[in-house]
């Protein structure tokens, strides 16, 4: 039976909130298979990696009594008996069950020949020492005898440390605690950076200037036109940068085509090395990120009537005149757009420098596949990641403020 009048609104009410909720849970349902993607493929690695740039488990996780005394010490002089003694009997132990690869790694970083020291010390190491433990280990090697080798041990005792992230911008701690430059035979990674940046300026400048052209000529030209114009622009994304990049090494070498052309009408008089150098390296990015720079252009060009540049030329502007005061400045969020796109791509670049580029060419992408494939230092791969992260939240933080995110248009 239907319930009386005063029910009606009330039961009104309830329906209308069951249903919003279910359009709210229907909602979350559709959008939550995109944040569990982006949690687990997205966030967790840099998470994980930004872990790895601080982590310093290798010696507190094999000799936990020994970082706990290292921890409790002062760091002045020599450390307490406690700690030489935790130090020995957790050395017997790690040489016993082969756990020691990871602390002598981590030493190594910073003492080169530590490896050396403790497999050393540690190989026929007595039960009982002979007088004072600091005394049998400094017999079996004066480096445990130096303050200096203690500070390092201390260091590697904390469960996080700033060791690679410093290394990463060619710094480090000295005996003292100051953090200090490395020597000039070590500060490598400062210029590598600022190549890194460089290059991908480079590359970014040109691909506005070949990009803004073309991008406004399609702009301009009738939609089934400028439709299978920019089918040429999307043609590389439909090819392997792997295919590409070995293309161009067939392209830009001696006896390639290019220089055969250049030689046929005269511009050169024997072939040029165009490739395994800087040349190659920006030829071939710009080709490759070209069209990242036109997508955006042409998607923001697109939407610019051409009412207003007449509107200006029939006020007396010159031709030029109008499209410096009226049709450039509309075009800025996707001039920005394709810039930061550009950059960002062009920075984190690890295939065509490391195969067109020579030595003196490579990125950060390089060095961290380097010492993530080779060296396994995962911290120092972490940190240089790190780094070139907090260099892109950067360049994004000064576009936000001076263009705008909300005025972005990717395509």
């Amino acid at each position: 039976m239907p319930g009386s009048a005063s029910e009606r609104p009330v039961n009104l009410k309830a329906q209308l909130r069951r249903t919003e909720r279910r359009r709210k849970l229907e909602a979350a349902a559709l959008v939550a298979p995109l944040f569990v993607f982006l949690a687990v493929f997205f966030l967790a690695p840099i998470g994980l990696m930004l872990v790895r740039s601080v982590d310093n488990s290798e010696l507190p996780s094999v000799m936990p009594d020994t970082a706990a005394a290292l921890r409790a010490w002062d760091g002045a002089g020599l450390p307490p008996e406690e700690a030489f003694a935790a130090f020995a009997r957790e050395l017997a132990a790690g040489q016993r069950d082969r756990s020691l690869s990871g602390v002598a790694k981590r030493l190594t970083y910073e003492i080169p020949n530590m490896r050396s020291v403790l497999f050393a010390t540690a190989r026929g190491l007595p039960d009982t020492p002979d007088g004072t433990w600091r005394q049998t280990l400094t017999a079996r090697n004066p480096a445990w005898g130096e303050p200096e080798t203690w500070a390092v041990m201390r260091r590697a005792a904390a469960p996080v440390t700033p060791y690679y992230l410093l290394a990463a911008v060619d710094r480090e701690i000295d005996a003292s605690g100051s953090v200090v430059r490395v020597s000039a035979d070590r500060a490598i990674y400062v210029d590598i950076f600022a190549r890194t940046f460089w290059i991908a300026a480079v590359v970014t400048a040109w691909c506005l200037a070949l990009g803004y052209p073309l991008a406004y000529k399609l702009a301009s030209l009738p939609p089934r036109v400028s439709n299978l114009l920019m089918i040429l622009v999307l043609l590389p994304f439909w090819t392997s940068i792997l295919v590409r990049t070995g293309a161009w090494v067939v392209l830009l070498q001696r006896e390639g085509p290019i220089n055969e052309a250049l030689q046929w009408i005269g511009l050169i008089g024997e072939p040029i090395q165009l490739v395994y150098n800087r040349v190659g390296v920006y030829v071939a990015m710009v080709h490759i990120l070209l069209p990242f720079m036109v997508l955006p252009l042409y998607s923001v060009m697109r939407g610019i009537s051409p009412v207003y540049v007449r509107a200006a030329t029939s006020l007396g502007a010159t031709p030029f005149t109008a499209f410096r005061r009226v049709y450039l400045p509309q075009t800025v969020p996707g001039v920005g757009a394709g810039c930061l796109l550009v950059f960002i791509l062009g920075v984190g670049y690890y295939i065509t420098p490391a195969l067109v580029g020579g030595a003196g060419d490579q990125m950060v992408s390089y060095f961290v596949a380097f010492f993530t494939n080779q060296t396994i230092n995962w911290g120092m791969a972490a940190a240089l990641g790190s780094v070139l992260l907090m260099a892109t939240l950067l360049l994004y933080w000064v576009y936000a403020r001076l263009v705008g995110v909300d005025r972005m248009r990717m395509g």
